[in-house]
């Protein structure tokens, strides 16, 4: 079956009442143009609020491990289990709302542009900081199981949209692509009610969605301290060039 017959076949969107940013990484062409493969790699919003329906049709993807970047106070307030499923939590604290907290102790009315700057800066910190876990994604990725994935944190955009940039750079797929998959979220992701309520919407605007200069900080931050994605993987996560073509044999289709 071709690439685009396969495409066609699929939807990179679920149906989920409970998870409104769940999306499969099936399609973009990567090295070679060889398509990444549908129904092997999911991200998300966090999985605790799935209904009876969504954990019906999640059980049809076969999805066997789920990663959970949530901090650990996030993922205690809303735990979920799934049967069958492997629960692998690899914490990345949220630091946005401690520094917003902290400007506004300090007299300092949050503005969009402070907002703005909060969020690059939360994405530089992925690259160094939050390395060991997307050096344990990626070591999930390679292990012998090969089953379904999904990776997520809370909303499925900042923690988890860097991590998918990540895989889907590594398989070879064009950076505008990887944007126009990470961009998905705010024609996607429904933001929960009630959250922020003395916060201007001006601000939660930027809080709550994604813009291409968050990415592009911590891609700018790759290229300027690794010299590039490639040596990025190699050096701060371990996946040589061994390993990225492993991963492209796994997770893009055969030619």
């Amino acid at each position: 079956m071709r690439i685009d017959e396969e495409s066609a076949k699929n939807t990179r969107t679920l149906p989920f009442a409970g998870a409104s940013n769940f999306r499969d990484l099936g399609g973009y062409p990567g090295h070679g143009g060889r398509g990444v493969k549908w129904r092997c790699l999911f991200r998300s919003d966090h999985l605790a609020d799935l209904t009876a329906q969504d954990r019906a049709l999640f059980a049809t993807l076969g999805v066997a491990r789920a990663v959970d970047f949530r901090g650990q106070a996030e993922s205690a307030a809303s735990a979920y289990v799934f049967p069958g499923v492997a629960y692998h939590p690899l914490a990345i604290e949220p630091t946005v709302v401690q520094r917003a907290l902290e400007l506004q102790r300090s007299g300092r009315q949050l503005s969009a542009q402070d907002a703005v700057g909060l969020m690059q800066e939360t994405y530089r910190g992925f690259v160094h900081d939050s390395a060991p876990r997307f050096a344990a994604l990626f070591r999930l990725l390679l292990d012998e199981r090969q089953t379904p994935l999904v990776f997520h944190c809370t909303a499925g955009k900042d923690r988890t949209g860097f991590a998918a940039a990540l895989i889907l750079l590594a398989l070879g797929v064009a950076r505008d692509l990887v944007m126009q998959d990470y961009l998905l979220t705010n024609a996607l992701y429904r933001r929960p009610k009630g959250v922020g309520s003395h916060t201007s919407e001006e601000v939660l605007a930027v809080l709550w969605r994604v813009q291409e200069e968050f990415l592009n900080a911590a891609l700018h931050r790759v290229d300027q301290d690794f010299g590039g994605v490639a040596a990025y993987l190699a050096d701060a996560l371990g996946v040589d060039s061994a390993a990225q073509r492993e991963l492209a044999g796994r997770y893009l289709r055969a030619p």
